[in-house]
């Protein structure tokens, strides 16, 4: 940022009146330029990649990708205040991680309360606990379907049936499907929980298998294990881990 005087932000909200009600609120304080207006979570993406932001007002109740799913593809580093009608896991979860939000219908002197608190977490550089905030404010609906992986300006939207397996690469996990590799700024842990126990192991430290894609467990070495997949590609599998598989095998 900057000019710590000018707080340029992107609106996100599949509402146009609510929209227009933010723009109106920016617009009366000359310290805030819009530089995006978004009305789907596809959208805002994309504007953040291109025009990077100081802050993005957005909303978590959308179609097509929510406000968590956005948040979770824009990365821990991006500011955010939240929009939200009466949703008691969101505010919970907003309160008890200290992240600012409007509850709709707000007045103007709220939104500019949410804009001073905006800019000195900005000063601050306090990260939002993306993981956690996520965790905590989305009520689960069963394992995950899909996974949303962002690529520059662009989100893959892969199903859970096409992941083979994932794999921990330092700060990023690594989804391997249909031969390729999708990268994404996650923990294995916060990957593995989301996923279907039932079809997903945490075969070793840095994997989390589909164990629909196993041909073979063969005896590596004493007490080590390699899961050979259908298509060859050879896994390690720890002692936990094949204790795991056991019982799903």
């Amino acid at each position: 940022m900057a000019d710590m005087e000018t707080l340029r932000i992107v609106i996100v909200d599949d509402e146009p009146l609510a929209r227009a009600v933010l723009r109106e609120y920016a617009a009366a304080d000359p310290g805030i330029e819009i530089v995006a207006d978004c009305a789907n979570g596809f959208e805002a993406v994309k504007a953040v990649a291109d025009l990077k932001p100081d802050l993005v007002l957005l909303d978590v109740q959308m179609p097509k990708l929510d406000g968590f799913e956005v948040l979770e593809l824009l990365g821990r580093d991006q500011p955010v205040v939240f929009i939200t009608a009466y949703d008691q896991y969101a505010l919970r979860a907003f309160e008890v991680h200290a992240v600012d939000y409007l509850l709709k219908p707000f007045a103007a002197e709220r939104f500019q309360e949410a804009m001073a608190r905006a800019r000195d977490r900005i000063r601050a550089k306090a990260a939002v606990p993306i993981d956690e905030v996520v965790r905590d404010a989305k009520p689960r609906t069963g394992p995950a379907e899909r996974v949303l992986i962002r690529d520059g300006a662009n989100v893959h939207v892969l199903p859970v049936d096409k992941i083979d397996y994932v794999e921990a690469q330092d700060d990023y996990v690594a989804f391997k499907s249909e031969g390729k590799q999708y990268l994404k700024d996650q923990t294995l842990a916060a990957v593995e929980a989301t996923l279907d126990p039932a079809r997903f192991v945490r075969i070793h430290r840095s994997f989390v298998l589909n164990i629909d894609r196993i041909a073979k467990v063969e005896l590596y070495a004493k007490d080590s294990r390699m899961a050979i997949l259908r298509d060859g590609t050879r896994l390690p599998v720890s002692r936990a881990g094949y204790a795991r598989l056991s019982q799903l095998l």
